[in-house]
């Protein structure tokens, strides 16, 4: 029945605590993700399907990337799942770099892989997509469904809008990207829905090397640290 005044039904009291108590376990989330990732330095968050099996070339070509960013010095940040989320800790763990496993709790439960020196968990995707962005140096997308869709367009949205500092972008493997990047430029660039500029937000490459060596070029002048001004807008992320 609704409220003669409101318009609107009863609310139900003990749901109304339930969602209240929430925040505590969100808080808790952001706690220790800030706690357990803000030492570890430089880091590269690195995404792709869930469902490439171990067979697979892209299994193989996120196993040798990862791998290559571990040896030159890059903690690898993945979300600690099975595919190409497991290759890329599973080359990391193997390398002389820390491999992080940021884990989702979801309807259909996603088991963590095995090649994780550090393994967070979370209830809530928002949460988990701060940590991805807030202590990357670089991000970097193979191939992948809705949810690396989700984090590309997240990551490009940020820095478009200036609200987190400019970080290299990378898709590897041209074959998979080269049809979206046709569609952005041709439609996107076109109608003006994004500015031309936007267009050099990201880098396509398709060898691990050229991976290690895009990051390198981008922090030539300047180093891994981020400066004051970064720091500052990173804290309202």
């Amino acid at each position: 029945m609704q409220d003669k005044f409101t318009g609107r039904a009863p609310v139900n009291d003990s749901l109304m605590t339930r969602e209240s108590w929430k925040i505590f376990q969100i808080m808790a989330e952001f706690v220790e993700g800030f706690e357990r990732l803000a030492q570890i330095k430089p880091s590269v968050s690195l995404f792709g399907s869930a469902r490439t099996p171990p067979d697979h070339p892209y299994y193989k070509l996120a196993e040798e990337t990862a791998h290559q960013l571990s040896e030159a010095g890059f903690s690898v940040v993945s979300g600690g799942g099975p595919g190409i989320m497991e290759a890329a800790n599973k080359g990391a763990f193997a390398g002389k770099s820390l491999s992080i496993g940021l884990n989702i709790q979801l309807p259909k439960e996603q088991s963590g892989n095995p090649y994780q020196d550090i393994s967070l968990h979370f209830r809530h995707f928002f949460s988990r997509k701060v940590m991805f962005v807030k202590y990357a140096s670089a991000y970097v997308v193979l191939p992948g469904g809705f949810g690396t869709l989700d984090e590309l367009a997240e990551i490009l949205t940020l820095v478009q809008t200036g609200k987190t500092r400019r970080i290299p972008i990378i898709l590897v493997h041209t074959p998979f990207w080269e049809g979206l990047i046709s569609w952005f430029q041709d439609h996107l660039v076109e109608e003006g829905m994004i500015s031309a500029a936007d267009m050099n937000l990201f880098k396509l490459v398709d060898e691990p090397a050229d991976v290690v060596n895009a990051i390198f070029d981008h922090y030539e002048d300047r180093g891994f640290e981020p400066s004051a001004w970064e720091r500052e807008i990173l804290l309202d992320l």
